[in-house]
């Protein structure tokens, strides 16, 4: 018998799988892919054709935890996205594939993919 919750991370992984299919990385073009656990965001910018992470961020990084220790998920998540952007303009990096993981574009995906286009990215 299933619980609600694997219900819900298997839904998850079904929309996942459907993004995926139209969703596609390259290296002038990268896929920005997101991963939400309970506490964390993580994101990395993916070139699938190469099958490499080009850069990765996330609120375990220690630019972002120090600034964001005891403030509210979501203003984690936006300061992972400008920390991304950060990271990826350094690599000649602008413009980027938004792939939600599956999630819905609400709460922490949503703040992660403002910060990342303060930061400069352009999906």
């Amino acid at each position: 018998m299933r619980t609600h919750t694997a219900e819900r991370a298997t839904r998850r992984r079904k929309r996942h799988m459907r993004i995926r299919r139209k969703v596609s990385g390259t290296s002038d073009k990268p896929r920005l892919s997101i991963f939400r656990s309970l506490n964390h965001i993580f994101a990395q910018l993916i070139d699938d054709s190469a099958g490499q992470t080009l850069v990765s961020a996330s609120t375990l990084s220690k630019e972002v935890r120090e600034s964001v220790s005891g403030k509210p998920r979501k203003e984690a998540s936006k300061a992972v996205g400008v920390l991304l952007a950060e990271r990826a303009k350094a690599k000649g990096i602008e413009h980027v594939k938004f792939d939600r993981g599956g999630y819905l574009y609400h709460g922490r995906v949503r703040a992660l993919a403002e910060g990342a286009r303060e930061g400069g990215l352009k999906f």
